[in-house]
Formats: structure tokens, C-alpha cells, sequence
């Protein structure tokens, strides 16, 4: 258990602007990460292995990307008890993203809304930054590291493709696997790449790259791809056989949402970008479950959004998923979340 309980630091945290409180966290992580003050928030990891797409997972329980963006935090988060930690998105060159406020609380419905449009330091800095944890050295099981590519901005979607293949070819050498965002709501027109046409496009290009990296490292990275909650069921039918016929490893279901349904009212409920927290776990949920019909068992399913309590971790296995990530949870909950929701899943096993 930590030294310094989450439910007193939360209340200073929620005084302050919700990004300007994201990166005084992140910081401070930075700097006393692998450090004696480390255990003030390091926590012992709950020990319940899992074997997917080739990799076995110290226990169930991972970070999702958005939360450290370029990276320079893994070993400090690795400290809080996940079994992986899944950074960025990056893209290849740095980028401010949309402009500020641009993070929001929505306190009433445990929800967050943001629109930071993948703001990052850009792909070398963010290399440079994974090069430097020092997890893979630590005597045990290591956690297992995801990287999470992304466009650029600037980048017209007709050659989204291009900044995908950059950002590939410099993480794969570092990653246990690569997650391909293409469900942000905060980029223009990025979730086109959900689309029949232009998905087969962009994971056929990837999957000939990924051949191509694999001979060249003696390694084959599984590769995920993140999609949004706001589908139907045919267009997950379209990404179901996509990622089949591509040969993609699996699926990370899901990101945010663009529906204001459960936010009606609130303050901030209206701000554009996306949801997530609370109010997105049943669509996620429902997008699982679908995917599951759809590819059958065995397909690896990571399952993100709305796992606020250890309770709705659990509800993401009996969805279908068979590794479950947090990200706002862990912004309204602390570290305790990671613990309490490793427990509940290893306590699955026996059920």
C-alpha cells in the first residue's frame, strides 16, 4: 500500500484546472520515479499471470494511452500495480493539440471531457523517453509496455497512412505491443479510418510493414487497433472481418465517446471532445460484447472505458474482454482502483 493515501491529494488536485492538475501529476511522477520518494505511491502488483497475442501479462490490469503521452512516466506508473502500461498516442512530429481549456470534470457523472488532440513532443523525443525506463531491468515478471501511434494534425487523411508507417517503424523496436489510435474524437476526421475502404487500406499497409520489421528484429510485435464506441453494428461487422483479414492481433474497445446522453445538464456537459468515466462503460460494454460474437473466442479483447470500480472491471470480462484498462478511474479513484480491480479479475479464475 502507498504511503500517501489518494484521498488526500485528491481534494488539492480537484482544487486546480484539470489539466494544469494532469501535468503537476505527471511531473512529479517524472521526477521522483525510481527514486526513494517512489514509495509514496508505489504499490505491491497483484501476481495473476495471463497469456494473449503471444505475450503473458503480469495480471489484468493496464494503464490506458492518453493519460502520459510522451512517455515519460512508465516507471512511476509501472509502480502503481499494472500489469502493462500503454503510452502516447505519439505521432511524428510534436504538436500543441487544441487550444486550452481543454480538459474538463464533470465531478456529478465521474466523467471527464477533453479535446487535447494527441499533444505531444513528437516521435523522437517520445523514443527517447521509453529508452530511458528502467522497468525490463527489475528482477520479477516485468510489466508489459504498449505504444500508442497516432497522425499528426497536419497531416490530410488521405495520407494518414504515411505518418502510421513513421511511427511503426520507431516504436517497434521498444514496444511489447503497438496500439494504432484511430478513434480519437480531437483530430479531424481520424475516425474515417474506421471506415470500410480506408481501414482495409491502413491495416493492409501496416501488416506488410509489421512483416517487414519482424524479419528485420527477429520479433513479431502484436499489433491492436482502438476503436470507438460510437459504431453501430454494421460498422463493427466492417472492423471485425477488417482486422481479421489483416491479421491484426487484436482490438482495444474502447475510446471516447462523442454521445452526451448521460451528461445532459451538468456543467461542462456540453464542451465539445471526448467523454469518458462513468458514462461510457454500457456503450463500451456493448461494443465487446458484439465484438465478441463477431470474432469469436480466442480474439484478444482489451476492454477500456468507464471502469470506475472493481465491479466494472469484472463487467468487462463478462462482456467479453480479456484484459480490462483504466484511465479517468484512476483520476477519481487513486491507485487503490489498480489494486481493487486486479483482485476482482484474479478472483474471476475461481468462479
Amino acid at each position: 500500500m502507498s504511503l500517501l493515501p489518494y484521498s488526500l491529494a485528491r481534494p488539492f488536485l480537484f482544487s486546480m484546472d484539470a489539466e494544469k492538475a494532469h501535468e503537476l501529476t505527471l511531473n512529479a511522477l517524472a521526477r521522483t520515479q525510481g527514486t526513494p520518494l517512489q514509495c509514496a505511491w508505489s504499490t505491491r502488483r497483484v501476481d495473476d499471470p495471463f497469456e494473449l497475442a503471444g505475450l503473458r501479462f503480469p495480471n489484468r490490469i493496464g494503464l490506458a494511452a492518453g493519460l502520459d503521452k510522451n512517455a515519460r512516466c512508465i516507471d512511476g506508473l509501472g509502480a502503481l500495480g499494472f500489469g502493462f502500461v500503454e503510452v502516447g498516442t505519439v505521432t511524428p512530429l510534436g504538436q500543441p493539440g487544441n487550444p486550452k481549456p481543454r480538459m474538463f470534470r464533470l465531478p456529478d457523472a465521474q466523467a471527464l471531457i477533453n479535446r487535447l488532440g494527441f499533444n505531444n513532443d513528437g516521435l523522437d523525443a517520445f523514443i527517447a523517453n521509453v529508452k530511458q525506463a528502467r522497468f525490463r531491468q527489475r528482477p520479477g515478471q516485468p510489466m508489459l509496455l504498449g505504444l500508442n501511434i497516432g497522425k499528426n494534425a497536419a497531416t490530410p487523411i488521405e495520407r494518414a497512412t504515411e505518418d502510421y508507417l513513421v511511427c511503426l517503424d520507431g516504436v517497434y523496436p521498444h514496444a511489447d505491443y503497438v496500439t494504432v489510435n484511430i478513434s480519437s474524437p480531437n483530430t479531424k476526421n481520424l475516425r474515417a479510418l474506421q471506415s470500410d475502404e480506408a481501414l482495409d487500406q491502413l491495416l493492409g499497409a501496416l501488416a506488410a510493414r509489421r512483416a517487414e520489421l519482424a524479419s528485420r528484429h527477429s520479433r513479431k510485435v502484436p499489433l491492436f487497433v482502438k476503436i470507438a464506441p460510437d459504431l453501430d453494428e454494421a460498422q463493427i461487422d466492417v472492423i471485425a472481418a477488417t482486422l481479421q483479414r489483416h491479421g491484426m492481433d487484436g482490438v482495444v474497445a474502447t475510446n471516447t465517446t462523442l454521445s452526451r446522453d448521460k451528461v445532459q445538464g451538468l456543467p461542462h456537459g456540453d464542451e465539445a471532445g471526448g467523454l469518458s468515466g462513468a458514462p461510457v462503460l454500457a456503450m463500451s460494454n456493448q461494443v465487446i460484447r458484439l465484438l465478441r460474437e463477431r470474432l469469436g473466442a480466442g480474439y484478444p479483447i482489451i476492454g477500456v472505458g468507464g471502469v470506475m470500480s472493481a465491479e466494472d472491471a469484472v463487467s468487462k470480462l463478462d462482456a467479453g474482454a480479456d484484459l480490462v484498462q483504466i484511465y479517468t478511474g484512476l483520476i477519481y479513484r487513486g491507485p487503490s482502483l489498480v489494486t481493487d480491480a486486479a483482485l476482482a479479475l484474479k478472483a474471476c479464475r475461481t468462479r
